[in-house]
């Protein structure tokens, strides 16, 4: 059969030599997690599943939505010889939740989260020629609280939650690199100095090595930079861009310069090589406005769930991922608020080649009940634990122009100071640790609860364009709408920070949708099309014409399962006119 997702996972970092894992494993169910005293660990598992496709998925193969609670995976592999003299490691882009990995027989990693890599050494068990047998345990059980995003916990999907994804969902891949080697790439542009920062991690660092970079574009190499690389933990180069090759990275020119990193042994041999990208670009704040390059854009931004009616939580193909930019764009958009879920790098680097900025968010809806009810928390270190891995994972992509990582929190006004308070404050401590040069929203909608919050918002699904455009008038008086159930829902108060709407309009129209079928979005359905243009033209331009509205939110970009509220169908099929979408967003906003 031929691979599916053949694609490099790792575009940002990238060794040219490689081997994707997707395609067929054995597989089995282990709904009562007794796998290991059953013996799985050591003997053939029933069935078949095409990786990297959830088992829920038809994709997959197998198609089961229940409650599948533990899955089990097995492949035996031959490591290519042609690697000999390297260490070996096994990559798992994203397996969904707590994940244990042994090959031969050997537990080579245990990981907890569903949304971010898993990298296991091989060295010690394996070298390149060997045929290894890699076993895989994933748990994912629907009850207790961990960070799920919109899987239903329930057995049906219902509302805004869809059907479940269990084990492996992304990419499997090997690669070989040398005993001391390049570890991930951390890259910080700095236009006000035309310069890019690299930060270059090494492993096994050993005594005389250094580190070379080189910074070019079409025309050829710009400027390199060399350092020890057995001096610090993470050597520091600059790479400076004089000013007949500067080119800013933005919406309208997404130029990327390319960047080769080596690593040099004590003779000047090369022991490790990448290649990777960086856009020269600043995000800053200058009263209520987001600045990109110093200027006010005003964000036209989608709700982007990333859901496929065939992979669930997996594109079907890399050309799906495209296009969903591309229908954003084509309707107006210009970027999307990556919604309940962490998307895969690949997806990233289209936004990045693509002009098309993100906000980076965690998909923390499940570990906390929706955050209204404290009791319902875990302890707050998983959450950021999931979450830095998220921020190191996709720190040097210049298409995320800020971070999210809570959605829908509720603070009750006689609480007093709770777990969600100190989560809340921990996730934006830790996000503002690890990334300096982006905002941070402390939780989209409803409680925000950090003094120190780069941006403020609110969700408002209020589908009156005049009673939307009334209820965000404060604003100008900085006494803007802000979510609070009755008051029942408390938060700090505005600060005169950046404010947007991030949710809004989810509009629901699904003309074909047949008698008793489950279908809905919010407010009353539209009776005809052209009700539903003006309706969009209301709201949009409500927002569009405050002066003190930095961007939007419209839910969503498709629809996703029974939420029928898209500007596409699940499938991606055009509900709209195109262009007329586009015209409506189009018009200049009041902050630009």
């Amino acid at each position: 059969m031929n691979i599916p997702r053949p694609e490099y996972p790792r575009p940002q970092f990238v060794r040219s030599e490689w081997l994707c894992l997707n395609g067929e494993w054995e597989f089995e169910i282990d709904a009562g997690d007794s796998g290991l005293a059953r013996g799985l660990l050591n003997k053939p598992l029933k069935d078949r599943i095409v990786v990297p496709f959830c088992p829920e998925s038809p994709l997959s193969g197998i198609g089961n939505e229940d409650f599948l609670n533990v899955v089990w995976y097995r492949r035996t592999v031959r490591i290519p010889k042609e690697w000999s003299g390297k260490d070996v490691l096994l990559h798992f882009q994203a397996v969904d939740y707590d994940t244990t990995i042994w090959v031969n027989g050997t537990e080579v990693n245990r990981h907890r989260g569903g949304f971010t890599p898993i990298t296991c050494d091989l060295s010690r068990v394996a070298q390149p020629g060997d045929e290894v047998t890699i076993v895989v345990r994933a748990r994912d059980f629907p009850q207790p609280p961990q960070p799920r995003g919109k899987q239903s916990q329930r057995y049906e999907r219902h509302g805004c939650h869809y059907t479940r994804t269990t084990g492996i969902w992304q990419t499997v891949w090997m690669e070989p690199v040398s005993r001391t080697s390049l570890l991930r790439t951390r890259l910080t542009p700095d236009v006000a100095n035309s310069c890019v920062h690299l930060e270059q991690p090494i492993r096994n660092a050993k005594s005389g090595t250094r580190v070379r970079a080189v910074l070019s574009d079409q025309q050829g190499p710009i400027s390199a930079a060399e350092a020890p690389a057995d001096l610090d933990f993470a050597p520091r180069l600059t790479l400076g861009i004089p000013e007949q090759r500067r080119r800013l990275w933005s919406i309208s020119d997404p130029h990327l310069y390319q960047i080769g990193v080596e690593l040099l042994d004590a003779n000047g041999k090369v022991m490790d090589q990448i290649s990777s990208y960086a856009g020269l670009r600043s995000v800053s704040i200058e009263g209520k406005a987001i600045k990109i390059n110093g200027t006010s854009v005003f964000q036209r931004l989608v709700l982007d769930q990333g859901y496929y009616p065939d992979g669930i939580l997996t594109a079907p193909t890399e050309e799906v991922l495209i296009k969903d930019i591309e229908l954003s764009q084509a309707v107006g958009f210009n970027g999307a608020r990556l919604h309940q879920k962490v998307f895969e790098e690949r997806f990233l680097y289209h936004c990045d080649r693509l002009g098309y900025i993100v906000w980076g968010e965690f998909p923390d809806w499940g570990g906390q009940g929706y955050g209204r009810d404290d009791d319902h928390w875990q302890p707050g270190a998983t959450y950021i634990t999931q979450w830095l891995e998220e921020i190191e994972r996709d720190y040097s992509h210049p298409s995320i122009i800020g971070w999210c990582p809570l959605n829908e929190t509720w603070q009750t006004l006689h609480d007093g100071i709770t777990v969600l308070d100190d989560v809340t404050r921990g996730m934006f401590l830790a996000t503002k640790a690890m990334d300096t040069t982006r905002p941070v929203l402390d939780a989209s909608g409803y409680s925000h609860r950090v003094r120190e919050a780069d941006v403020y918002d609110s969700h408002d699904y209020n589908q009156d364009p005049a009673k939307f455009k009334e209820t965000h008038a404060g604003l100008a008086q900085d006494k803007p709408f802000l979510n609070t159930h009755g008051h029942r829902v408390i938060s700090i108060p505005y600060a005169g920070q950046p404010y947007f709407v991030s949710e809004f309009g989810g509009i629901w129209w699904n003309p074909n949708a047949k008698p008793g079928e489950d279908s809905w979005g919010y407010g009353e359905r539209p009776k005809t099309l052209e009700e539903f243009y003006t309706r969009f033209e209301g709201l949009c331009r409500a927002l569009l014409e405050d002066a003190g509205m930095f961007g939007y939110c419209y839910t969503q970009l498709t629809d996703v399962y029974q939420e029928q509220n898209g500007i596409f169908t699940f499938d991606r099929r055009n509900k709209f006119d195109l262009e007329r979408m586009r015209r409506i967003q189009q018009q200049k906003a009041a902050i630009e």
